[in-house]
């Protein structure tokens, strides 16, 4: 009944906005999309209210960001808004299927190049140092503080100053990437190995067990779960850092060249076309890692059911 009742109000939605595709317009045109509107808020609401599980909780957001496009186009259509203010979901997506070839080049160029490089190096490179500085109680009093002033630098900082250093292609991207993740890394994995508590650390010391055993059969544990987070806080902030360097000097390919210079031609579709794809990317590298975070800290309180 609810998928029925679903299919209906979409295809309300369809109707209205074929008709001001159509160049319809009148009262009882923005009725219809009233009525559509308050039919899908009473639906979302049964959606969220039932439970769910798997592929079956995905129907309330998938639905409730169908809504969100299908009112998005009826307004936008409707109320004749610029290309160069917001353009419709429909022209964004046309303009995606025509610079697919390009959409894929900038997302090679920042994605699997920038990103992907400063994000491994800049995660490996903090709990490598994190493990050091859990071992040497003075390195550890001392970077934190450190880590903590130079988590605040704004990216518009460094940017520039890692394009100087690095050129103008992808490297000094992947820098600002490194900078941006490492430090949030290494102070969540030092947080986490301080987390075992001291019970456990003197049943290891009661067996003899060595630094490594102790380090791998319980602080490592005890510490997954604050480096997943950091892992998931660094999937953002990595593709963010990337594109916001690419406005500081790029070759002729990436995302936030490609941001920039569109816009200034005020080709808002391209644009959003951009920001839709990262939007996309960063969605799914935070799914993979949240995935792996469940397959990894199963036996955590945070994901057993």
């Amino acid at each position: 009944m609810t998928a029925l009742l679903a299919s209906a109000v979409m295809a309300s939605f369809a109707a209205l906005i074929a008709a001001m595709h159509a160049g319809a317009a009148g009262a009882l045109l923005w009725v219809g999309v009233v009525v559509a509107t308050g039919f899908a808020a009473w639906l979302l609401q049964r959606l969220g209210d039932a439970p769910g599980e798997g592929l079956a909780a995905l129907g309330a957001p998938l639905a409730f960001g169908a809504t969100l496009l299908a009112l998005w186009e009826v307004l936008v259509v409707g109320l004749a808004v610029p290309m160069v203010l917001l353009p419709a979901p429909s022209a964004i997506a046309l303009r995606m299927a025509s610079a697919a070839p390009m959409l894929w080049g900038d997302f090679v160029q920042t994605f699997t190049k920038a990103v992907l490089a400063g994000y491994a190096i800049g995660c490996g490179a903090g709990f490598a140092l994190a493990l050091v500085a859990d071992r040497v109680p003075f390195l550890r009093r001392g970077l934190l503080p450190l880590g903590n002033l130079v988590a605040a630098l704004p990216v518009v900082g460094i940017a520039p100053i890692m394009v100087m250093w690095f050129g103008f292609d992808w490297p000094s991207k992947a820098a600002v990437v490194v900078a941006m993740t490492f430090f949030p890394m290494l102070v969540n994995t030092v947080a986490g190995l301080a987390a075992a508590g001291a019970l456990e650390r003197d049943l290891m010391r009661s067996y003899a067990a060595s630094p490594g055993q102790t380090l791998w059969l319980l602080k490592l544990p005890a510490a997954l779960p604050f480096i997943f987070t950091a892992l998931k806080i660094n999937a953002p902030l990595a593709l963010i850092g990337a594109i916001v360097a690419e406005f500081f000097g790029s070759p002729t390919t990436g995302m936030g060249f490609r941001i920039t210079t569109e816009a200034a031609k005020l080709a808002l579709d391209l644009v959003w076309a951009e920001i839709i794809v990262a939007a996309v990317a960063g969605s799914a590298f935070y799914g993979l890692i949240a995935l792996a975070e469940r397959a990894a800290t199963f036996w955590h309180p945070s994901i057993r059911p």
